[in-house]
């Protein structure tokens, strides 16, 4: 089939719930994330918040081109006063601004990347009051400045964002980065945590009264990667080619993350442009099952079915995304969880056991591949309603679940009946649409 020319950004106007994007409406309590661009934009501050189970902390954030004397007091008034700056590895190389301890001997608890202080040359004094610091911060986001404009070490503390932003690591630092970017600033972000009154670390509800208080939007980084995740182009085209196999001839297309760099195939067979309600399957990766053959799961003969179903449809899709092995964990980590299987734990209890999450998948990426290859309308062939439910809100309308029943063994029985009665999955039916799917999976827990 020809090959659809590759979107840059995605529509999500084909299907949308309520009026409303899924994927870029705000968890309860949070301002979306467009209007927190906005108010970036604007040279506002943010509170971001991330996770509970991270740091559980709330920073200050606004764009680094923006900032004012004004700004800089309010933020020494209300925060912990050590003030950063998130910017891309690119531009702290320009400025020579290596790490403050290089990353095999950095033992700083989240992984934030210091690099060594600064102050602006020109225009300080001492380096330490709210106008010299702003001062400092302006000149860190000026495209033109160059390594003689700062003097080192100093009394602003630059970080180096990870490549990615927070779709490869979902730091205070990073959102940063993104917010500014995302701004049509430039990409600097000044940042910094959040106290009460007494010193501590202001948290969680805490946070949003403060935000309120102060007329400010506050959003979670969650949430920024939930926005980026839709409105992004989250991987590239690299090549396409005919790909004969047991089941008939395809085309493959092969395509790299942009966040990660890790390769994900998709195999096309017929005139998918050209068609509706196509139908998919969105094979999560399993070196054991579709490689080696292992009865310990229904992987392999469920790809091989899904195969085999497409060719008799005469057009239809397989997306292969590579590093979900194990639900996401990893192969070693499955393996580990096997043997904790063998002594009697179920595929959820030996995750928990282990410390890892039951299922760490994401499906952006397919749902990205589905739409550069031409799918707009699709059946998906899953027993899993979390799978239908990554997908949405990608311009993707999902019209039908196709079950993939494969045969099971005694090797695979508790491990199918586990997902059946632990994780929602269901087993048997004709193709219906995933509202009554879902129904059907909740009575069946």
């Amino acid at each position: 089939p020809s090959e659809p020319e590759f979107q840059g950004s995605f529509d999500s106007s084909v299907h949308e719930d309520s009026g409303e994007n899924e994927l870029t409406r705000p968890s309860p309590g949070f301002a979306p994330v467009q209007d927190a661009l906005k108010e970036i934009a604007n040279g506002k501050f943010v509170v971001v918040l991330d996770d509970e189970d991270r740091e559980n902390e709330g920073d200050l954030i606004m764009a680094a081109e923006k900032v004012t004397e004004s700004d800089m007091a309010f933020m020494v008034n209300n925060t912990s006063g050590l003030i950063c700056v998130g910017m891309e590895g690119k531009d702290l190389d320009r400025l020579d601004l290596p790490l403050m301890v290089d990353s095999k001997n950095s033992s700083e608890s989240m992984g934030t990347a210091f690099t060594v202080s600064v102050d602006a040359s020109k225009g300080t004094s001492t380096g330490i009051s709210a106008a010299d610091r702003c001062a400092t911060i302006r000149t860190l986001a000026k495209a033109g400045s160059r390594p003689e404009d700062f003097r080192k070490p100093g009394h602003v503390f630059p970080l180096r964002a990870r490549e990615g932003g927070v779709l490869k690591r979902a730091g205070h630092t990073e959102a940063a980065v993104d917010l500014a970017k995302l701004s049509d600033c430039f990409p600097a972000g000044v940042l910094c945590e959040i106290v009460n009154p007494d010193g501590t670390m202001a948290r969680g509800q805490t946070l949003l009264d403060f935000a309120k208080e102060h007329g400010l939007l506050a959003i979670s980084i969650s949430d920024l990667m939930r926005y980026r995740r839709q409105s992004e182009a989250l991987v590239d085209r690299v090549a396409v080619a005919r790909l004969p196999t047991t089941y008939g001839v395809f085309q493959a297309y092969s395509y790299r993350a942009k966040s990660d760099g890790i390769e994900h195939l998709a195999l096309v067979y017929g005139d998918v442009k050209n068609s509706s309600d196509v139908l998919v399957r969105v094979h999560s990766e399993c070196l054991t099952g579709d490689i080696l053959g292992s009865l310990r799961c229904d992987c392999g003969p469920q790809l091989g079915l899904a195969m085999k179903k497409v060719v008799k449809e005469g057009c239809g899709v397989i997306v292969y995304l590579r590093g979900h092995e194990g639900r996401g964990i990893g192969l070693g980590h499955k393996l580990k969880a096997y043997n904790l299987q063998d002594a009697g734990r179920d595929t959820v209890e030996a995750n928990v056991d282990l410390g890892l999450p039951v299922d760490s998948r994401e499906y952006g990426i397919g749902a990205h591949i589905l739409r550069d290859v031409g799918v707009r309308t699709l059946r998906l062939m899953t027993n899993n309603p979390a799978k239908y439910t990554g997908l949405k809100g990608y311009g993707l309308e999902i019209v039908k679940r196709v079950p993939l029943l494969t045969p099971i063994n005694k090797e695979n029985k508790k491990y199918i009946m586990t997902k059946v009665h632990k994780m929602g999955h269901w087993y048997g039916g004709e193709e219906e649409a995933p509202e009554a799917t879902a129904i059907r999976s909740d009575a069946g827990q």
